[in-house]
């Protein structure tokens, strides 16, 4: 049974992922053969982009990385995604109207507020990174802001949503006298381990307690 897809995203989505949690655990592509029993040149071709991965394959490698099988289809902090006002659709449900902003998947922690700012005159807030995968998602109640990665912000006005990842260096603006944002803060809870020690390969990841956020 194969992963259908109408376009190639989700096998450039496990691609990315299992590049990202092999790589994170300090694992080479030998060692993620021998531990999911795959040929190395079915997994170069997956982290390529170019494989067609099965259910079962799926699950060997999660298994081998420790991790549920459906984290690797899950985006965990890669592109910047913007939905503007007038972009948001509205459907009716039995007793209320609704607009989807967002869908990721998975568990981990997940911290919700209500933001303020006030316009400074300073220069924007760097915010360091927080823990890997992490993900905001920013939705502006009143006003203007730019936030996102340093090197792709974007500019909101009310009604717009972003998604951007929180494990690299962004920022936070304020373009109006002042804004009131809401925003949603999620952490993969992803168990880290230390490899195994192969051909000279000497940075080991150690053990990384899930509950510490940066």
């Amino acid at each position: 049974m194969h992963i259908k897809s109408d376009t190639p995203r989700e096998n450039e989505l496990v691609a990315r992922n299992v590049r990202r949690f092999r790589l994170e655990r300090a694992m080479s592509l030998g060692e993620l053969a021998r531990r999911s029993g795959l040929s190395k040149q079915t997994l170069s071709k997956i982290e390529q982009g170019s494989g067609n991965p099965t259910v079962e394959t799926l699950s060997l490698l999660g298994a081998a990385l420790d991790v549920p099988a459906r984290r690797l289809l899950t985006e965990w902090g890669t592109p910047v995604y913007v939905q503007r006002q007038d972009e948001g659709a509205w459907a009716d449900g039995v007793n209320w109207t609704e607009r989807l902003l967002d869908e990721t998947y998975g568990s981990g922690y997940v911290r919700t507020l209500l933001l303020r700012l006030e316009r400074s005159g300073k220069a924007p807030e760097v915010v360091p990174p927080h823990a890997s995968g992490t993900l905001h998602h920013v939705y502006v109640i009143t006003g203007k802001l730019r936030t996102g990665p340093l090197n792709e912000p974007v500019d909101l006005a009310a009604g717009d949503f972003v998604r951007f990842p929180g494990d690299v260096p962004h920022q936070l603006l304020c373009l109006s006298e002042r804004v009131a944002a809401h925003m949603v803060t999620t952490i993969p809870q992803v168990r880290q381990f230390g490899p195994t020690i192969t051909r000279g390969v000497t940075a080991a990841m150690g053990d990384a307690s899930p509950d510490s956020v940066a």
